[in-house]
């Protein structure tokens, strides 16, 4: 298992946390995606995958989205 932290900027509300869970969660490996929504501010997520994930794929998840790796 590795675990990935990464923050993203702009969320404001549980959609916004569920728009991004889905899209993460999405990646090929990812087992979990979880969310500590800091509203309107940078909200760190942990994601926990079966082995190392491409930057650029999570960056591409998190854009998929909507919102922007701070």
């Amino acid at each position: 298992m590795t675990t990935t932290q990464l923050t993203v900027h702009g969320m404001t509300c549980g959609h916004c946390v569920s728009s991004v869970k889905e899209e993460i969660g999405e990646v090929p490996g990812v087992t979990n995606v979880e969310v500590e929504l800091v509203a309107g501010g940078d909200s760190p997520v942990t994601v926990t995958s079966e082995g190392p994930l491409s930057d650029d794929a999570l960056r591409e998840a998190v854009a998929e989205a909507g919102y922007s790796l701070a």
